[in-house]
């Protein structure tokens, strides 16, 4: 076992359960299959830092072998548990501290673009001792990632997600908790129909190999 995990908050690619809100411009099913690209592009980031070990919490629980055709060792499945969003984070990251990791890491799989380095950022920040919570910024208010030195369900219970109150809110109970906190650059997620543009805009004048799977589906998809 290494010293630290990182986990992907993973759903099953299904036509009118993920990406909803990218439901015009895209069809149903062509959300399902940019979710699925997303995916792929995160799991194949997470596979390529060293030293960690890999998990993917996935919803629902009967989807287990869809994720495993997308996620095959060495990520570890984990199905998600609990009432919403929070009690979910919360449940996972105990789990993982509870097997015996010194620092988590749960990220989204909805930044395809994100640079790796600010992965490797998180890792080192939750190294030092003098950290007890890391978080990536996202640009609408909430959060791409959170890593944990010790289970503090606080930091998840009654937020209001999918809103910009989530960070800030999540930063003060943090003060509350006395968790000393370090935040990453921010970025976005891919959510809405302007983050697809910005995200085809970044794609095109990015010329290296990052999101070959979201690539290949914009480039099938130009006119949505």
């Amino acid at each position: 076992m290494h010293r630290h995990a990182i986990a992907v908050m993973a759903k099953a690619p299904q036509a009118g359960e993920v990406k909803t809100r990218l439901i015009p411009p895209l069809t149903p099913e062509a959300a399902a299959d940019l979710y699925r690209c997303l995916l792929l592009d995160k799991l194949l980031q997470i596979g390529q830092l060293p030293e960690v070990d890999r998990y993917v919490a996935y919803t629902p629980a009967e989807a287990r072998s869809l994720i495993r055709e997308l996620a095959p060792p060495p990520f570890t499945l984990i199905p998600q548990a609990g009432a919403d969003l929070g009690d979910r984070l919360h449940r996972l990251s105990a789990a993982l501290l509870d097997k015996g990791h010194a620092g988590v890491i749960i990220v989204d799989s909805d930044t395809p673009t994100l640079p790796s380095g600010y992965l490797a950022e998180a890792l080192r920040h939750l190294s030092r001792e003098v950290i007890d919570l890391v978080l990536g910024p996202a640009d609408d208010g909430g959060y791409y990632l959170i890593g944990l030195k010790r289970p503090c369900r606080g930091l998840f219970e009654d937020i209001s997600w999918s809103t910009p109150s989530v960070l800030p809110e999540t930063l003060r109970r943090a003060s509350t908790h006395r968790l000393k906190a370090e935040l990453l650059p921010a970025w976005f997620d891919v959510d809405t129909a302007e983050d697809l543009l910005r995200l085809r805009r970044e794609l095109a004048t990015n010329g290296t190999a990052a999101a070959p799977h979201t690539r290949a589906f914009l480039l099938d998809h130009r006119g949505g």
